[in-house]
């Protein structure tokens, strides 16, 4: 029997097709009211008033009782698309794209591609990357190298979201050979060039990273769009930061941050202050005034409309201030917080990381120096291990400067957990 409102729906429509009125339709055998409470699916029908309705309508009674056709694909995709700003239920497009026999590669691709940038912003990586595989067998059978390079780009930030940096490197390799042999446009060349340069920067090849960065510099930024060109300086400033060059590192971020307003694209607005605050606590000595500062920024837009993950790196980033602050006991309240989200954090693996390392630090300030040297020396060896280089020197040099922090401050300092200028 066909559940409602689906059979109420089915009634008035074949009613209508008829040009019956419900009066008409039901005859002595059935009152209006019971009739109109059908079609408006305030009462589920019986077995005995679905056939009287399919009798009186001249149809079998399937026609009433037949499941609904399947929503197609399209109409799915069009539904998500025009969803109000927002909103991320993409649970029936998903089942359409699972249910999809194929007929429409382009929108297949589409819709793919949506579902996998809203897996990307709720933190969902495993459904990410799942959706992304299949984005990246599809865009081989439509023979697009537009369609093909960004599904390598959107895989390559995906596996460096999740700490895969081999997997990360190679598919931002594979982006940025097929976009220069296929002479790609400045958009597509200069994403994939970014993102490699990044990633290389991270794996601790900063020669290769610089030397991409130099391309960019003179070959893609200044033909970029404003967007672009901000995140390519954004890119350009941090490996400058890896290479200890602090001063050139400040002037590219300050450039990328001027090149984009929030009314230009929030999301990135966003991201790109949440990566520049990030790069600042870095810095030696850390710039602290211009993390406040854009932390102050950022909350304006993450606080009330910002992703999930984006609210997690917010804390995140507010937990490593209040530490470099002195605000040890806020620092520690924050990240005891989002480590304890456990297997639901939806940070990505650089800031879980990032968040491990400053628990471990303020372990051994707090005196349980045994406990955080050994959560050190874990993070330390597997970043080595998976060949997160950059991100290994950053966990040694942490425990280094915070062991010797300690040795500086005062006995009675130091039990409190109070080291005198944390690294």
């Amino acid at each position: 029997m066909l559940e409602q409102p689906h059979f109420g729906r089915r009634l008035r429509r074949l009613r209508l097709e008829r040009g019956l009125s419900q009066a008409g339709l039901v005859g002595d055998g059935m009152s209006t009211g019971y009739l109109s409470r059908l079609e408006s699916g305030e009462r589920p029908p019986t077995q005995r008033a679905t056939a009287y309705l399919a009798e009186r309508l001249g149809v079998d009674v399937c026609e009433l009782t037949a499941p609904p056709p399947p929503r197609s694909l399209t109409r799915e995709l069009a539904v998500a698309l025009s969803a109000p700003s927002g909103t991320s239920d993409v649970a029936a497009l998903s089942r359409a794209v699972d249910e999809d026999p194929g007929d429409d590669p382009a929108a297949r691709w589409q819709a793919l591609w949506l579902l996998s940038r809203t897996a990307g912003r709720l933190g969902d990586y495993v459904q990410q990357q799942a959706r992304l595989s299949q984005l990246l067998e599809l865009s081989e059978l439509l023979e697009v190298p537009e369609l093909l390079v960004r599904s390598h780009v959107a895989y390559a930030e995906c596996a460096r979201s999740v700490g895969d940096m081999h997997t990360a490197e190679t598919e931002a390799s594979q982006a940025l050979s097929l976009a220069r042999s296929q002479d790609l446009s400045v958009s597509d060349t200069a994403a994939a060039l970014t993102l490699l340069a990044g990633i290389e920067a991270e794996l601790g090849r900063l020669d290769a990273a610089a030397q991409h960065v130099d391309e960019l510099e003179r070959e893609l930024l200044p033909a970029a769009t404003p967007t672009q060109a901000a995140e390519g300086w954004w890119t350009a400033a941090t490996v400058s930061n890896r290479q200890g060059d602090h001063a050139a590192a400040r002037t590219k971020l300050h450039k990328a941050l001027h090149l984009l307003k929030s009314t230009d694209d929030l999301s990135l607005w966003t991201r790109l202050r949440l990566a520049a605050t990030a790069a600042a606590l870095e810095m030696t000595p850390p710039q602290l005034k211009s993390a406040e500062r854009w932390l102050a920024e950022v909350a304006f837009a993450v606080d009330p409309s910002g992703t999930p993950v984006q609210a997690q790196e917010l804390r995140a980033l507010r937990a490593h201030l209040a530490f470099h602050r002195g605000r040890l006991d806020e620092a520690r309240a924050i990240s005891d917080a989002l480590l304890a989200e456990g297997e639901n954090s939806l940070l990505p693996y650089r800031y879980r990381v990032r968040l491990s390392v400053l628990d471990g630090r303020l372990m051994i300030l707090a005196g349980r120096a045994e406990e955080g040297i050994a959560v050190l020396q874990r993070l330390g060896r597997e970043a080595t291990d998976s060949h997160n280089l950059d991100l290994a020197a950053h966990i040694w040099q942490s425990l280094a400067q915070t062991l010797a922090d300690l040795r500086l401050a005062h006995p009675a300092n130091a039990a409190h957990g109070a080291p005198r200028s944390p690294g």
